[in-house]
């Protein structure tokens, strides 16, 4: 446990939440992966699979943890895993969170092209995105490293103007 903490410059216990939790994501994100390869009735070769899949995605993931410790600028090891966490809870939410505004504004299939329908999902799923990305960063206490990586998306998409 002391060379987990060490190696995540973890300080306070609270702390070990976030590797858990980092962990219990990899082992389902590998379990949804392959029972997509392989069907529900193999159920053994899909748990084995599984393993193989985790430490594969754990090799990748430390790897670009070792990459983005450098590139973002953050104080701990263990952070970079909230951030990873907070990426990947807005990307699920922002879809949850804007289908039913889509719907609530009357937005189908049926009475629009699939062109500008599919537009429209991804313009507002997108809008909702940008909001819930800064509110997930402000919960995981990363307020500072979202706002600041909102505002420099935004300026590439040519919003320069109004965040200056």
């Amino acid at each position: 446990m002391r060379r987990l903490k060490e190696r995540w410059e973890i300080h306070k216990n609270w702390q070990l939440l976030f590797p858990v939790i980092g962990l219990i994501a990899l082992i389902y994100s590998a379990y949804k992966l392959s029972s997509v390869f392989i069907a529900p009735v193999y159920s053994s070769y899909i748990y084995i699979l599984t393993v193989i899949l985790f430490f594969a995605l754990l090799k990748l993931v430390l790897t670009i943890f070792n990459k983005l410790e450098k590139k973002w600028q953050v104080t701990y090891r263990w952070e970079l895993i909230t951030i990873f966490l907070v990426f990947a809870f807005t990307g699920s939410s922002s879809v949850f969170v804007s289908r039913p505004i889509i719907k609530l504004a009357g937005i189908t299939k049926d009475n629009l092209p699939l062109a500008i329908y599919w537009g429209l999902y991804i313009v507002i799923g997108f809008v909702f995105y940008q909001i819930t990305l800064v509110l997930m960063g402000w919960l995981f206490g990363q307020f500072k490293f979202f706002w600041d990586f909102e505002k420099k998306m935004l300026r590439r998409l040519g919003f320069k103007r109004f965040i200056d």
